[in-house]
């Protein structure tokens, strides 16, 4: 499946534009990462893409979150690790291979850095920086949904919180207009 392949079927299945803009996202960090790393770029970003795809079915019944995304995506006929990727963001399996502690990693981050953005008052992703980022990180009364432990987990795929950080905003600006930040 295809980068546009994947959005369409999100768009066609996930009503709120909010949740769309966040799987995107996730897949554009999820595309840098593969590149950085030495990994398929458009199988990550695909696996990013899609990864809260059942949301609409799980989002009362969180246990079955994942689960219920591969059981749906299973006639796409998709590789192995775009599932196992699926299941490792939330819990559903170990994250053994770097697709599954990438999008782990990926998956809070990206929400955290719309937060971010948002409290500024041009509502953009251009004025942010690391600095900020990492700033922000600090302070847990800020995004608290974005769980801090599961960002740091960058740290199993090689990298510091900062790399980190800077690789996730420059792809998310680099799609800036796709999300409206």
């Amino acid at each position: 499946m295809k980068r546009n392949e994947a959005i369409e079927l999100v768009k066609s299945h996930v009503d709120s534009r909010n949740l769309v803009n966040h799987m995107i996202a996730t897949g554009a960090v999820m595309r840098s990462l593969a590149e950085k790393l030495g990994h398929d770029a458009e199988l990550w970003e695909v696996a990013g893409i899609l990864h809260d795809y059942d949301y609409p079915e799980t989002k009362d019944t969180p246990q079955k979150h994942g689960v219920i995304s591969v059981q749906l995506l299973k006639e796409h006929d998709l590789p192995q690790d775009v599932y196992n990727a699926i299941l490792a963001h939330c819990d559903k399996k170990p994250r053994v291979k770097p697709i599954e502690k990438a999008i782990y990693a990926a998956d809070p981050t990206t929400g955290f850095v719309v937060a971010a953005a948002l409290i500024r008052p041009e509502k953009k992703l251009e004025p942010l920086d690391v600095k900020f980022l990492t700033k922000k990180f600090k302070q847990r009364a800020f995004a608290k949904g974005a769980s801090r432990e599961q960002m740091q987990t960058c740290s199993e795929i090689g990298l510091n919180l900062e790399e980190f950080f800077g690789l996730a905003l420059d792809a998310m600006k680099g799609i800036h207009e796709e999300i409206g930040l």
